[in-house]
């Protein structure tokens, strides 16, 4: 039996979805077409959740139902009774594996678009080789799943590899899919213009990214403005400005000030410099979230040495070893064609495993 807390947040979550689907009926909200994507996207993740609900209390009426026949005075009923509710009671110990599964936090970034940084680490032109070979097989996982990819920028080598190629994979939960690519891929094979066929070690440095908001517009509000007026310096004469026409403004939470003093009207300097108040403090978000990514890929990839690997993909031995989860395929052709999912639901399970034992740990 679930916890009767998680009972109570569990039929909560039944009535919302209940309310979102009677609002989505509802012509009002179909006119409204930011409200209607709002409830729509807020559907779509708590219906898997409700649904398995709805499962485990038909599952625990059928082990009720079980047990009730287990007393019956026909044995072969009772034998029957028996197998249903050895059955039943399997099926509760997943459902119950699966809600908990379905209500851990979600990352805010899972739904959102990625730039893939492919960099040529160790290994001069087999690195480079190399980078063309993820590309081409990430290039691959995003067709089969109907993703769009473009290529950013690309610093091509000699042959077919890159020194640098950075895509942006467009699609349904792109970075839930891919985040855990991040970090030193190392390929071990021969090199075709070896000799003594001696295995030559390479590698190469992958950054995932979730694309950030675009940011056209910060929004400011009046109570984080000092807005003052002054009179405009100037040449004098006729020209000269009598009245306090000028403005500086504050923004108090930055501490950026510009100041407006070109036009006689005051209420034309004003905008001006509101203008200008907006386009540099979207420079600076801009800036911001330009270095987020600079450190987020700094921590991402490491210094790109061979030792920080955390997949090896062996050539003369068909394998690749997924250094984190102990994972091991010898299916390295099939890999390179972006048939990934074989490593990549295995590391998603292991990342939920953690989290489902940290939050068991977090209530105890």
């Amino acid at each position: 039996m679930i916890k009767k807390s998680l009972q109570d947040k569990l039929e909560g979550l039944e009535r919302r979805l209940e309310k979102i689907d009677a609002l989505l009926g509802n012509a009002g909200v179909c006119n409204d077409r930011d409200r209607y994507r709002q409830l729509a996207r807020e559907r779509a993740e708590l219906a898997p959740v409700v649904s398995c609900f709805r499962d485990y209390r038909g599952n625990e009426d059928a082990i009720g139902a079980a047990m009730q026949l287990t007393r019956d005075a026909d044995p072969g009923i009772r034998e029957l009774a028996q197998a249903e509710l050895k059955e039943a009671k399997g099926r509760e110990t997943q459902l119950q594996q699966d809600l908990h599964r379905l209500l851990l936090p979600r990352d805010p970034d899972d739904a959102k678009n990625i730039f893939l940084e492919i960099r040529a680490g160790a290994g001069g032109r087999e690195a480079a080789l190399f980078a063309g070979d993820l590309m081409r097989m990430y290039c691959r996982y995003a067709e089969a799943r109907r993703w769009q990819v473009e290529i950013v920028n690309s610093h091509p080598s000699e042959l077919d590899g890159y020194r640098e190629v950075v895509l942006r994979i467009i699609g349904k939960a792109v970075y839930s899919r891919l985040k855990f690519e991040s970090g030193v891929h190392r390929v071990q094979r021969v090199p075709e213009t070896e000799t003594q066929g001696r295995i030559h070690t390479s590698t190469c440095t992958v950054a995932v990214l979730p694309e950030a908001e675009r940011v056209d517009r910060i929004e400011v509000q009046p109570d984080e403005l000092r807005i003052d007026t002054f009179r405009a310096s100037g040449a004098g004469g006729q020209h000269v400005n009598k009245t306090d026409s000028a403005i500086r403004i504050l923004h108090l939470p930055t501490g950026t000030v510009v100041e407006c003093q070109d036009e006689r009207s005051q209420h034309k300097n004003r905008a001006k410099a509101m203008a200008l108040l907006q386009a540099r403090l979207l420079a600076a978000e801009r800036g911001r979230q330009a270095q987020e990514r600079a450190e987020s890929r700094r921590l991402l990839v490491g210094s790109g040495a061979r030792s920080e690997r955390i997949r090896t993909y062996n050539f003369p031995q068909n394998r690749m070893t997924d250094h984190r989860i102990q994972l091991t395929l010898h299916q390295l052709g099939d890999v390179l064609l972006g048939k990934i999912d074989a490593v990549i639901e295995p590391l998603i399970s292991e990342y939920q495993a953690q989290a489902l034992s940290a939050a068991a740990d977090s209530a105890q």
